[in-house]
């Protein structure tokens, strides 16, 4: 992954923002991902966790990981 610059979520567009070193920005739709893997309320919670707490993580979880992989195994 390239290097990250920063990374904060936004709760007007419900979106985790990256913005990384070479001005290159993403906008993670939080709502559209949450849709898409989550299929129980505690994966459903556990993603809204990591979207409040720990952003960088979620965002590599999104981007660069199995991210239903890792919903089964934590909850």
């Amino acid at each position: 992954m390239r290097c990250l610059f920063s990374c904060e979520f936004n709760i007007g567009t419900a979106c985790v923002e990256l913005c990384f070193a070479d001005g290159t920005m993403i906008a993670i739709d939080t709502i559209a991902v949450e849709k898409e893997i989550a299929d129980n309320m505690y994966e459903r919670s556990e993603l809204g966790y990591m979207i409040y707490n720990a952003q960088w993580e979620y965002a590599d979880l999104i981007l660069s990981s199995d991210p239903v992989k890792y919903l089964k195994a934590v909850t």
